[in-house]
């Protein structure tokens, strides 16, 4: 007789047997607790009554606000990644950098820092440095696995840096607000851009041959015209990563409504770089509706999935099993992180936000861990899913539109002192919690659940008294 006990760990087993086959994610997380579902229902595990929650948590998903801030800023990303912005960034910056050793490298870190906080993807930001930065650093002698690595790396810099796609899911999951986890993913971005700006600038320092400047010959005049070049391209930029951003942090729009803005200001961008065509919106709005539906998709598989795992109580399955571990919340932290890392090899950020993050996220607040930092440090670690040697999509894109000549075997070499750099960022921020949790408003907040309001008691008037009649 199969014992309630049993089942948790059997419907994750299930889970992960379907997703090795390489079933579709979503398909695969729907099948096994439907399953499982039945199953609990013919052993009496609970009643029927407790699937009639389903419809409910299907429509709440699709009713949520918040998750239409994922097609405005994927549209916005969309739109910029073609409307020429990356390629004014890239000329100007890299002509400005271009008499250093490393001038190059240094050009492609700081626009993928500026790429990634208008457009939140990836895709993006490694498309249009490689198609653009990487000819170049080919042509005057870079290292093949430092153009490589540096372009891939800045890329994902992206899931960092607000307004990333995975924070928005991370607050939703955790039921944080989207402003406590931009506010709380600022000290990171620095953090990691500065620790990329030093592994080039020490690898300039003893090996210089890797990384050389541009010759005298390909140096454009430093007049005006270079620096017209980069604030061309620096200022829209700006203007767009306040009209997004700022907007959030004052408090001016919901991270929904700033998207929305978001995509006029990149389609006034592409207008004003002669780019705005019908192709490129057609292009843009498909790449849209597929991540859109992939999203959504995964998110109702994963809801029917944690629907019927907490039904067989797996929360407290999983209490226990991660509850349990040595070292309170720092042994919590470096387990959750050791899994998390390998399981990216494997899944998506998408899946491991709406599979994994509702498993862990009650254990850490039990263990009194702050849920914004907590999230923030697993965005963190699920960028490393970019850089992966070899399933990382950083690398694929980016062997997408590498030359022939460009080896894979440097591609994914190049990507792993870049992976050991963004490991080095996980270490940091659990070490020093302050980095996330300083940028965040910790001013006393009312509780609205808390007010009591006291009434006087109503004062009923005197009434006169009616004579009565015999």
């Amino acid at each position: 007789m199969l014992h309630a006990d049993l089942m948790p760990p059997l419907m994750f087993g299930g889970l992960v047997v379907f997703l090795l086959i390489g079933f579709p994610a979503a398909f695969s997380l729907a099948a096994v607790g439907l399953f499982f579902g039945f199953i609990s229902i013919e052993l009496g595990f609970f009643p029927e009554a407790w699937m009639f929650n389903l419809p409910l948590r299907v429509f709440n998903i699709l009713s949520n606000d918040l998750l239409l801030a994922i097609p405005f800023f994927t549209l916005m990303g969309a739109v910029l990644e073609r409307c020429g912005l990356a390629e004014d960034l890239l000329e100007g910056t890299g002509q400005l950098f271009g008499k250093v050793p490393g001038g190059l490298a240094y050009a492609v870190i700081i626009v993928g820092a500026i790429l990634g906080a208008i457009t939140g993807t990836v895709a993006a930001s490694v498309i249009s440095m490689g198609m653009i930065s990487l000819p170049i650093m080919m042509r005057y002698g870079y290292d093949m696995r430092i153009a490589t690595g540096v372009i891939a790396a800045s890329g994902t810099i992206t899931q960092v840096i607000p307004p990333s796609l995975v924070l928005i899911v991370l607050s939703d999951q955790l039921g944080q607000s989207v402003g406590d986890m931009y506010a709380g993913a600022i000290g990171p971005s620095f953090l990691q851009v500065a620790l990329f700006l030093l592994f080039i600038w020490l690898v300039s320092l003893f090996q210089p041959k890797k990384v050389p400047p541009l010759p005298p010959e390909a140096l454009a005049p430093r007049d005006w015209r270079l620096w017209w070049r980069v604030l061309k391209g620096m200022v829209p930029s700006i203007g767009l990563i306040f009209m997004v951003l700022g907007t959030i942090f004052l408090g001016l729009a919901t991270p929904t409504e700033a998207g929305a803005m978001g995509v006029v200001g990149a389609v006034v961008l592409a207008a004003l770089n002669r780019r705005l065509t019908w192709p490129l919106v057609r292009e843009a709005m498909g790449n849209t509706m597929r991540i859109t539906a992939m999203v959504i998709f995964i998110l109702i598989g994963a809801t029917v999935f944690t629907l019927v795992f907490q039904g067989v109580d797996g929360g407290i399955w999983i209490e226990h099993l991660l509850g349990l571990l040595p070292g309170g919340q720092t042994g919590f932290l470096v387990f959750t992180n050791i899994f998390i890392f390998f399981l990216a090899f494997f899944l998506d950020f998408f899946e491991i936000a709406f599979i994994v993050i509702p498993l862990l996220a009650p254990v850490a607040k039990s263990l009194g861990i702050d849920l914004v930092w907590f999230g923030v440090l697993i965005c963190i670690n699920m960028q490393t899913a970019f850089m992966h040697p070899p399933f990382g999509f950083a690398l694929f894109y980016l062997r997408g539109v590498a030359p022939k000549s460009v080896l894979t075997r440097d591609i994914y070499l190049g990507a792993i002192p870049w992976l050991g750099l963004q490991l080095l960022l996980v270490a940091v921020v659990i070490l020093w919690p302050q980095s996330v949790t300083y940028w965040l408003d910790r001013t006393p907040r009312q509780d609205p659940s808390t007010v009591i309001i006291d009434l006087p008691p109503p004062v009923t008037p005197d009434l006169p008294v009616m004579p009565s009649f015999q």
